[in-house]
């Protein structure tokens, strides 16, 4: 999959778009595009984006701000230098996790308690219970919950800087010949809060600040050449990258309560920490990425072609241990000192399309892929690295990356009435790496389990309809049979248990999916609706816990007003003006949006969803100038 970004116009102008919204939201996007400076077409645009927002529930808001930029400067007629950089900036406090159990006796409103009344003698007061301590009480609105102790912490934040920047060259040598290379840089800070009452701070608070903050640095490069002879398109390229990446996780502490209630203390705030009492676990990983692939685009006919082409890849990862506190990893040893190396030297890709009448095509797809191992810090993905030393030294022998052979047709029709698409694929995937999670997850027991093989079988299909001038249908639906092939067996306490997993429908994958949509354009004006339908997700690998079905539909309306201001000197001025609002969840379905976050359970419940936004308002004012 890949990316691009626009290119600046070749005429001087702007952008100013505002949206105003539901929870005191407000978003700002704005961009300058410089025009061509000179005879050659050197041109720049610089955008800018911030949304500050409101929580929907719970306290406090969230924050984002965004800068890119990009510089073209054309080299005769067919190449070209660009370069580009992206900064981004994060500070939120984050939405509480959710469990089924939560998410049928809890409400729709449970959160973590920073920025409500009386929010920190709450959670305190909660963790004292939690921990059986005098002066503990529980919300009388978590008295029915399962786990009513995880169900809110005071505090979780998030905070994070991107910088991105590269610079890309794209010259044609030849009227034939066309080069194109890619030099990138990435640097990532993070941090990730969570006020915790599985430790007490140092003074007898009986939670503790716990801050996850891993960091990357990155460095690659892409470079390709393309070829073209007689009915042949042949590329060939290469991808370099090398990735530093910390996984550091420290403790605060927290203030006493009465301390707090007198004024003469502050609870720790997790968009501004300051110094730790405790490093609870550190790691670093060092990765190295070497991808070379050759294909060819051939057109026997033309509207025939069939494409050939391969790649390898090589990935090497290393960590280590930079330290390690007993206290919350439970362990002598976190994964440390040794590395993982995948290595596919071929992975063959076979397509091709027909266009056999006008507007209709038939196409099919073969391709082999790999998953190089992810890497992740101690207790936080599916990761090998992900655990105890031990638990890493008793599965490196038996680790394999995860890879699949995906098969796929296809047909698809194009006509002034209607756009039309079916698509079947299977796939059979090998070595599925998953993450199985118990216990709080604040501090989770994880397993990283080889679940096997998973086969998938699925059909998409999709037509847009337009059979009046400025109306237009569409809809889309599709169909997702993915169940493991085999059952895994556990080690416990208890021996050896089989777990039976084959036949069960991967979790998070919903069978059935579909969408559809109606617009009608009138004049300057359009209105707009859309509706999608989720199926039922499995929660946990046996599939006893579910995920609920659900609808959400959103409306809206846009009317351009640019008539309004062709007119005089203002319409040498702005180009293009509109209006528009729209109903997010008009239904306001309650529904679960995101899940797995923190692992999915063997079986049974686990606190690893995230509920979706309730109706929203929302409504824009966009000028180009």
């Amino acid at each position: 999959m890949q990316f691009v970004s626009r290119d600046p116009s070749h005429k001087a102008g702007g952008t100013v778009r505002q949206t105003f919204g539901s929870n005191s939201m407000f978003h700002t996007f704005v961009r300058a595009d410089s025009g061509d400076l000179n005879k050659q077409g050197t041109r720049f645009y610089v955008s800018y984006m911030r949304n500050d927002t409101d929580k929907w529930r719970g306290g406090q808001n969230q924050f984002m701000q965004q800068v890119n930029a990009k510089l073209l400067h054309p080299i005769g007629e067919q190449s070209k230098l660009t370069a580009f950089f992206n900064y981004a900036d994060e500070e939120m406090q984050n939405y509480q996790d959710y469990s089924m159990n939560m998410f049928r006796h809890g409400g729709y409103h449970i959160d973590n308690l920073a920025g409500t009344p009386n929010g920190y003698e709450t959670a305190y007061r909660l963790a004292l219970a939690s921990n059986g301590m005098p002066g503990g009480s529980v919300p009388a609105a978590y008295q029915n919950l399962s786990s009513p102790y995880t169900a809110s912490f005071y505090d979780g934040a998030g905070n994070q800087r991107q910088y991105f920047g590269g610079v890309n060259a794209d010259f044609a040598l030849t009227d034939r010949l066309r080069w194109n290379s890619t030099f990138y840089g990435h640097r990532s800070w993070e941090v990730g809060t969570v006020t915790s009452p599985l430790i007490s701070s140092p003074n007898g608070a009986p939670f503790v600040e716990q801050a996850t903050m891993p960091s990357t640095n990155r460095f690659g490069l892409l470079s390709s050449l393309t070829y073209t002879i007689a009915k042949n398109e042949i590329n060939g390229g290469v991808w370099y990258e090398n990735t530093k990446f910390v996984a550091d996780k420290r403790a605060y502490e927290e203030p006493l309560l009465e301390d707090v209630l007198s004024g003469n203390a502050r609870p720790v705030d997790g968009m501004h920490l300051t110094s730790p009492y405790q490093r609870e676990y550190e790691q670093v990983f060092n990765t190295n990425t070497f991808v070379a692939y050759l294909q060819d685009t051939y057109h026997p006919l033309s509207n025939l072609a069939f494409h050939f082409g391969f790649r390898s890849v090589l990935n090497t990862t290393r960590v280590g241990q930079l330290a390690n506190w007993t206290t919350y990893t439970r362990t002598d040893a976190i994964a440390g000192g040794d590395g993982i190396t995948t290595s596919k030297p071929f992975l063959p890709h076979i397509s091709g399309q027909w266009s056999f009448l006008p507007g209709h095509q038939f196409y099919f797809d073969v391709a082999n892929n790999v998953k190089v191992l992810p890497v992740a810090g101690y207790n936080s993905g599916a990761s090998p690295f992900a655990t105890t030393q031990a638990a890493f030294d008793a599965s490196k022998a038996g680790l394999t990356s995860e890879t699949d052979w995906n098969y796929a047709v296809g047909y698809r029709y194009t006509s002034h009435l209607i756009t039309g698409n079916v698509y079947a694929y299977h796939t059979d995937f090998s070595n599925r790496l998953q993450q199985i999670s118990t216990g709080n997850p604040n501090n989770p027991y994880t397993v990283i389990k080889n679940v096997g093989g998973v086969s998938m079988n699925g059909v998409d299909a999709g037509f847009v309809l337009r059979p009046l001038e400025g109306l237009q249908l569409a809809s889309s639906i599709s169909y997702n049979h993915a169940t493991y092939s085999d059952n895994v067996t556990e080690t416990t306490s208890s021996g050896n248990v089989t777990d039976g997993l084959k036949g069960k429908q991967v979790v998070a994958y919903p069978r059935l999916m579909y969408k559809g949509q109606i617009s009608y354009k009138w004049r300057d004006a359009e209105i707009h609706a859309d509706t999608q339908y989720i199926g039922t997700r499995n929660l946990s690998y046996t599939g006893d816990e579910k995920v609920p079905a659900y609808w959400l539909t959103n409306v809206g309306a846009r009317y351009d007003l640019t008539p309004l201001f062709n007119q005089g000197k203002v319409g040498n001025i702005i180009k293009h003006a509109s209006l528009s609002f729209n109903v997010y969840n008009i239904t306001n379905e309650h529904y679960i949006s995101t899940m797995g976050q923190n692992g999915f359970p063997m079986s049974g419940d686990y606190q690893s969803v995230v509920l979706g936004a309730p109706r929203q308002y929302f409504g824009t004012v966009q000028i180009d100038f």
